[in-house]
């Protein structure tokens, strides 16, 4: 135990010697859950509406102001032709043109469907898809208005209807820096543990100082825990630092127990710091090493489900996903941060973090060769 300690205390003694990473450490996960947490979110407002109205109504106008008065729509254009409305759509100026023809107020006043025509940029099918959906709320409560309004029936018998109350659990706000800032933590652990441990050992080799080590009598397993203790404790301590900040900038709720996050992230970051080491066992250059690390970060994160659901995935993308240690965390975050979940809730993915973490570490110490 005594070669490991001095071999962590030479890691820490190196690491803080470079100013640029001492700096880095602290400094870009400030500004990284700063930045990212309220800037990155799937919520769409003041979408651009372009109106073609050939009616001319009340009832068309009443829609109109409807749809202006929300918090998703902005009537930014009123044309009376289609090519000119097209052509905004076409440069960018809109992103979704209304068409009302005439005689809808007449339809509606005798009592037949109304018909509507609506052009989406579609783009981003995600943003096309939720201004379809925000559209059909907007005149799903223009029918509830124009049927109160125009009710016959006796008053003194009250209108049979249904009423739905609805609730959101875990998030009842809606508020999407919630469903963020737990991912965010985790791309910065990942990127931590996965970039700088990589290449604070691929430096040492293009410096020369591994083969110092190489010579001596340190074993393999003494070489590599040395290696990833330091980088464990600092993804540690920026976790620590992430939550603070997402508590105090974001007033981020923690439902669940902090000791438990704490300790799936060491257990994740045994898994990416394994995985790194075993990256730079055959990386030559930081060149070589950052762009198979590029490579693979971008993968994983992009397939742990911090922007699309998992159980959206084709099921190929789920079966790799099974080997994805981001796609655990991501989802054990989520679950302790936001809905307090225990130990028992969230079994399977610490289980299988576990399996990751022990597969990583023992390929990067066969993999990893002392030679003078």
């Amino acid at each position: 135990m005594r070669t490991v300690f001095y071999l962590i205390r030479k890691e820490f003694i190196q690491i803080f010697r470079n100013k640029f990473i001492s700096k880095a450490v602290f400094g870009i996960p400030i500004l990284q859950m700063l930045i990212l947490v309220p800037a990155i979110t799937f919520e769409l407002k003041n979408v651009k509406l372009t109106i073609i109205d050939k009616d001319m109504t009340s009832e068309s106008r009443g829609l109109i102001s409807k749809l202006d008065g929300s918090t998703f729509f902005k009537v930014s254009s009123s044309t009376f032709s289609e090519d000119e409305a097209n052509n905004l759509l076409h440069r960018n100026k809109c992103s979704m043109i209304l068409q009302i023809p005439s005689g809808f107020g007449k339809d509606i006043g005798t009592g037949k469907q109304g018909k509507l025509l609506a052009t989406f940029d579609a783009v981003n099918a995600s943003s096309a898809q939720l201004t379809w959906a925000y559209l059909n709320g907007v005149i799903r409560d223009y029918n509830t208005d124009l049927i109160n309004k125009n009710i016959t029936t006796n008053p003194l018998v009250p209108l049979p209807r249904i009423q739905v109350t609805n609730r959101y659990w875990y998030n009842e706000m809606l508020n999407y820096k919630y469903y963020m800032l737990p991912g965010i933590l985790v791309i910065l652990v990942t990127a931590i543990g996965f970039l700088l441990a990589g290449l604070n050992m691929v430096r040492e080799k293009e410096i020369g100082t591994i083969e110092q080590i190489n010579v001596t009598p340190v074993r393999k397993y003494h070489f590599i825990i040395a290696k990833m203790v330091p980088f464990l404790l600092i993804g540690l301590t920026d976790l620590a630092l992430g939550l603070v900040i997402g508590k105090l900038a974001f007033n981020i709720p923690f439902e669940g127990s902090i000791l438990l996050l704490f300790l799936c992230s060491s257990i994740f970051l045994v898994a990416v710091l394994g995985m790194a080491l075993f990256i730079s066992t055959f990386s030559g250059t930081q060149q070589q090493y950052m762009f198979v690390a590029f490579f693979c970060m971008i993968i994983f994160i992009l397939m742990s489900g911090i922007f699309t659901p998992y159980e959206s995935m084709p099921m190929w993308a789920q079966d790799f996903n099974l080997i994805n240690p981001v796609a655990y965390l991501m989802r054990i975050n989520r679950m302790v941060m936001l809905k307090g979940s225990t130990i028992s809730d969230i079994s399977r993915e610490l289980y299988s973090l576990v399996l990751i973490a022990i597969g990583f570490t023992t390929l990067a110490v066969r993999r990893y060769r002392k030679t003078a």
